[in-house]
């Protein structure tokens, strides 16, 4: 595509002699942040249904892509057409049912090949463990559902959420034990054993603990809107109010919002 094209050209200026100091001076590591900022910045966009945001966003994630490939072609590394062209052979070796001669009944049966296909290839099989691969620099949360989906694999899984909401339990009572001894690093251990737990169970019923907390900050965050909105037609600063006052218009948002939740 010619406007793909000129997207290349455009960063490769950029970077290039004469051009802008601030791209030239960047590596990988520099825009490792950016990269990650860009992808939550179009998961945003996604979430606002607002198509002309997803459309900017979109090219956003596709610059860091860009800029990427155009450093590691400055480092004799490799090029976007290297980057493209194992990406097309990617999709082309896990989908046999779409290039290949397989025949696949439904989309479970899908993932499962995907697995044993990525298992295949190059860097793969050298893996000592089923975690291995998993990036520990994602979202804590995700890295969460990540591991426990791998160890899932082999049958180490809760059968029921029965006993996933035990356990969340038996940790929401070691938090308060070790609230009570006084002993903060415990505190925080005991927090991360509860939250690894509540993950267990959002992944349980295909529920993808980022979108869910996500989706409850959006809802916290209008309804401290509107207490700061009765606060200024009170003509009261947030300050001046007292938790009740704040607690009865939290409560009149929840019961006028849908559901009452």
């Amino acid at each position: 595509m010619k406007e793909f094209d000129r997207l290349v050209s455009i960063m490769e200026r950029l970077r290039a002699p004469g051009g802008c100091p601030w791209d030239a001076e960047q590596d990988h590591d520099s825009i490792a942040r950016c990269t990650i900022e860009e992808a939550y910045e179009l998961v945003d966009a996604i979430d606002s249904g607002d198509i002309e945001h997803l459309r900017e966003e979109l090219g956003d994630v596709l610059l860091q892509v860009v800029f990427h490939s155009n450093i590691a072609k400055d480092n004799d590394n490799f090029t976007i057409a290297d980057v493209i062209n194992d990406l097309c052979d990617k999709l082309i070796s896990r989908h046999p049912h779409v290039f290949g001669e397989e025949t696949v009944e439904n989309s479970d049966q899908v993932l499962v090949n995907w697995e044993r296909l990525k298992k295949r290839e190059r860097g793969k099989q050298e893996r000592k463990s089923m975690l291995d691969g998993i990036p520990e620099d994602l979202p804590s949360l995700l890295y969460a559902r990540k591991i426990q989906s791998a160890a899932s694999k082999v049958g180490f899984d809760w059968k029921e959420p029965g006993g996933i909401l035990d356990k969340i339990r038996e940790e929401s009572f070691e938090v308060s034990q070790a609230i009570f001894e006084g002993a903060p690093d415990e505190v925080e251990s005991e927090i991360g054993d509860l939250l690894f737990s509540v993950v267990n169970l959002s992944r349980y019923y295909k529920i993808d603990p980022e979108t869910a907390l996500r989706r409850s900050n959006k809802k916290f965050k209008a309804r401290f809107y509107e207490i700061e909105k009765e606060a200024r037609a009170r003509g009261m600063d947030l300050m001046q109010m007292s938790l009740e006052d704040m607690d009865e218009i939290w409560e009149k948002v929840k019961s006028d919002q849908k559901g009452g939740r």
